[in-house]
């Protein structure tokens, strides 16, 4: 008998979410738990029919299992695995608005097991379907799995919970934030809690600042309908570093259950304020002119296709915070993210204090020992000053590198994974989603207000002239 039984319920399932990375997570996910029985259902808008379905999932399981095959370094294969084709063939879709009573009970009707439903839908079409579940009587074992941003601001985020906690227990709400399910993210625990290295030297005794830095080749890529209301602040540090930040600062949880992990990662965002507390020095935003990255020309962002100029909104963000507790009062942390700039960075990068005092006669260029743990590819680098290859007096710089388990699941199959079988140890606690706007919304009240220059940089380019990049 199959050790899970569930129906993973797709709303939106003919969109980019699911076709690019749900459902080959999906894919990923069911290779490796082989005893699970996932009965596997689509939903949405759109006029799709059995076959075309069949063939939506069956492309994007093929996705996964060439990325794997690339990964191993094996030729792709012919075709899906049998336990992959029969969950393709078991697969079914239903044309249905999701914001109807009658459709959504219909939807409940097909699932076999309890159901996981996933929303991979715009948080306002997520919102009016979960006000339609609440007056649904549904299966007891129901879980909802919904997409960050979690509402547009910490009010909306309050009310969405209210929405949520009055006819589900908070252990079956899952906010998704795939980062989270990111190995080099899951191996920060590891690092920092399974040794008696690392761990002693996060503190401010010693790490002079912390930079948590997600720089994007990409473009718009023609998500301007989501992108242009959001910006780089709300679609990447309020969604995402921030939740990394946690994981990084946070004190040892007592085991990696959902209520401690999070609790653990809920007391560093209550402690964030900005540097200095004033978000106007605190924060920097721009946005990219026209340029060149590669081969490719991109135009002005006010340029792209359906983007209004008049909105102001930034592609490159940089706020510097201060988590204000025993452990990292005095460190500045500082999250940047960006879109269309010259080089793909993916990295938290630890800088230490420099040493207390260096011996009289020993020279050379001293720079800061660094910690640099790469979110892609996951590796780690200790960067050290150690006596040089040639004079023995004379400091020199090198760095320890290693590779971190790549884990079996993509991030998305990790997600999935917690969200089948009802673990919500990667999901966001309710009371996290509205503390991460309250951490930025000093900072989007004074850019809304034009308080802080929106400043440019060109496509290709490190970021505006005058700013640091975050260079090291």
């Amino acid at each position: 008998m199959a050790s899970l039984q569930t129906t993973l319920l797709i709303l939106g399932a003919s969109g980019d979410l699911s076709k690019r990375l749900l459902l080959p997570g999906l894919a990923t996910l069911l290779e490796v738990k082989t005893d699970w029985d996932v009965q596997l259902i689509g939903a949405g808008v759109e006029d799709i029919s059995d076959a075309d379905w069949k063939q939506l999932v069956h492309e994007s399981f093929e996705n996964a299992q060439a990325s794997k095959d690339e990964d191993e370094g094996a030729e792709g294969t012919a075709k899906l695995p049998e336990r992959l084709q029969a969950v393709v063939d078991a697969s079914s879709y239903r044309k249905a608005d999701v914001t109807d009573p009658d459709d959504l009970k219909a939807l409940l009707a097909a699932c076999q097991h309890d159901p996981a439903v996933y929303f991979a839908l715009p948080p306002a079409v997520t919102e009016k379907s979960c006000e339609v579940l609440k007056g649904l009587d549904l299966p007891k074992g129901t879980r909802l799995a919904l997409e960050k941003p979690f509402g547009t601001d910490a009010a909306s985020a309050e009310h969405l919970n209210d929405v949520l906690h009055s006819f589900l227990p908070e252990e079956r709400i899952h906010r998704v934030d795939h980062f989270l399910g990111r190995s080099t993210v899951l191996n920060l625990l590891g690092l920092r809690f399974a040794n008696r290295i690392i761990e002693p030297l996060l503190s401010s005794v010693h790490v002079d600042r912390v930079d948590i830095v997600y720089d994007e080749t990409l473009g718009l890529e023609g998500r301007a309908r989501y992108y242009d209301k959001a910006g780089a602040l709300v679609d990447m540090i309020q969604s995402h570093l921030l939740q990394v930040m946690a994981v990084v600062a946070m004190e040892a949880p007592a085991s990696i259950d959902a209520d401690d992990l999070r609790t653990q990662k809920e007391l560093v965002l209550r402690a964030v304020r900005p540097w200095g507390g004033d978000p106007l020095t605190a924060g920097k935003r721009a946005r990219y002119t026209a340029g060149k990255i590669g081969d490719r020309s991109l135009p002005s962002y006010v340029d792209e296709d359906g983007v209004d100029p008049q909105i102001g909104t930034e592609t490159l963000a940089q706020i510097t915070l201060e988590i204000a507790n025993w452990r990292w009062a005095g460190v500045p942390f500082t999250l940047r993210s960006g879109k269309a700039l010259g080089a793909q960075r993916r990295e938290i990068v630890i800088t230490f204090k420099d040493s207390p005092h260096v011996p009289d006669g020993l020279t050379g260029v001293q720079r800061p020992d660094r910690l640099r743990i790469w979110i892609a590819p996951d590796q780690m680098q200790l960067e050290l000053n150690v006596n040089g290859p040639g004079d023995p007096y004379t400091i020199d710089h090198t760095a320890l590198e290693v590779s971190f388990n790549p884990g079996r699941l993509s991030a998305y199959g990790e997600v999935l994974a917690g969200v089948l079988e009802g673990d919500a140890a990667l999901s966001v606690r309710g009371d996290s989603a509205v503390q991460g706007w309250k951490v930025v919304e000093p900072f989007l009240t004074a850019w809304q207000a034009g308080k802080v220059p929106l400043d440019d940089y060109p496509a290709g380019s490190e970021g505006p002239e005058g700013w640091d990049n975050i260079q090291g």
